[in-house]
């Protein structure tokens, strides 16, 4: 268990946006090298094979992570910013952020003392149109390291907390690769596994075209998609949420394939892995939705990790919810997926 704690710590720290993926991309690798085939595809996904007999297999969880990017750098040597991924402008003000430039700079996002706040403006959060990030620089300074384009993220390490749980700026979605990287490795002490494919996929955050490009190149039989989905807290409509150390969310929705949503809740029951649904009833907002139409279709299901602040630099999972989809995973392949 502390191996796998300390892979979901590596994988959440390294830096990776959409479109500019190559440091997550190099640290993947390195970790699923050893028993599998990698490649990196013309879209950027990293694409691990375990060759085997029998039926393939694809396992997708998408390595970006959401961040910001540079637009323009004022006079003053503040930099104008635009989200780049589903960052909350809501949770930025007075934040410390990374700016990945000719080497990294580090700077904060400014905010306004509230004793010089108008009551208006102290009730509503900052837009992306209005953020401005201080580097302490000049213009001329900043321009020596920064440039337009240059990507931004939050500066929140992932640490551990109580209870076996980790907290992270990133952990949507290096938690899912840490499960299929995982999976991958309980499949491949078994002998007589069948073809395995894993799939880190690139620029999930700002659309899904990684996956989309990747799932067509590779002709799977099943695919099992993982990502995070939200957790219960105080404050949250429960209705809507998975809970931590509860197990694997099991995905029931329109694109999913009922047949495998069915056949990981059989699995987990029998293996005595707990696990919870969560029911979609539209699109599932994950690559799910790419992969299952992908060529002439992908028989696709998805397995979401419960995740509190998603979005924010304070993510929160759970490291035996984490091993417990990876079981579910690797059993489910082993026992030969639907046609068993």
């Amino acid at each position: 268990m502390s191996e796998l704690k300390n892979m979901i710590i590596s994988l959440s720290d390294a830096n990776g946006t959409p479109g500019r993926e190559d440091e997550i991309a190099e640290k993947i690798k390195n970790y699923v090298s050893d028993f599998a085939e990698t490649s990196i595809d013309n879209s950027g996904n990293v694409i691990a094979a375990l060759n085997g007999c029998g039926k393939t297999f694809l396992l997708d969880a998408h390595m970006d992570r959401i961040g910001m990017v540079v637009t323009h750098i004022e006079d003053e040597g503040f930099l104008r910013v635009a989200k780049c991924g589903g960052m909350d402008a809501r949770v930025l003000a007075a934040q410390d952020v990374i700016i990945w430039g000719k080497e990294p700079v580090y700077g904060v996002i400014t905010s306004t003392p509230p004793h010089l706040c108008t009551s208006a403006d102290a009730k509503k959060a900052k837009d992306f149109d209005e953020i401005l990030i201080d580097t302490g620089m000049s213009r001329e300074n900043a321009e020596k390291l920064i440039s337009q384009g240059d990507r931004i993220t939050v500066k929140a390490p992932t640490e551990e907390l109580l209870n076996n749980r980790i907290a992270g700026a990133a952990l949507d979605d290096r938690a899912g690769c840490a499960v299929i990287i995982r999976a991958a490795e309980i499949i491949a002490t078994n002998k007589t596994h069948p073809t395995v494919k894993l799939m880190f996929s690139a620029q999930e955050e700002t659309g899904g075209s990684g996956a989309v490009s990747g799932s067509f190149n590779i002709d799977a039989d099943e695919c099992i998609a993982v990502d995070v989905s939200f957790a219960d807290a105080p404050g949250m409509p429960s209705k809507k949420c998975g809970k931590l150390d509860k197990g694997p969310m099991i995905g029931i929705a329109p694109v999913l394939n009922y047949e495998i949503s069915k056949k990981l809740q059989s699995v987990a029951e029998e293996k005595a892995i707990p696990y919870q649904l969560e029911l979609m009833s539209d699109a599932t907002g994950t690559n799910a939705d790419h992969i299952a139409i992908s060529r002439g279709g992908i028989k696709t299901g998805l397995i979401s990790i419960p995740l509190r602040n998603m979005h924010t630099g304070v993510e929160i999972i759970s490291v035996d919810d984490i091993e417990n989809c990876a079981q579910l995973i690797a059993q489910y392949i082993l026992g030969g997926g639907t046609d068993a």
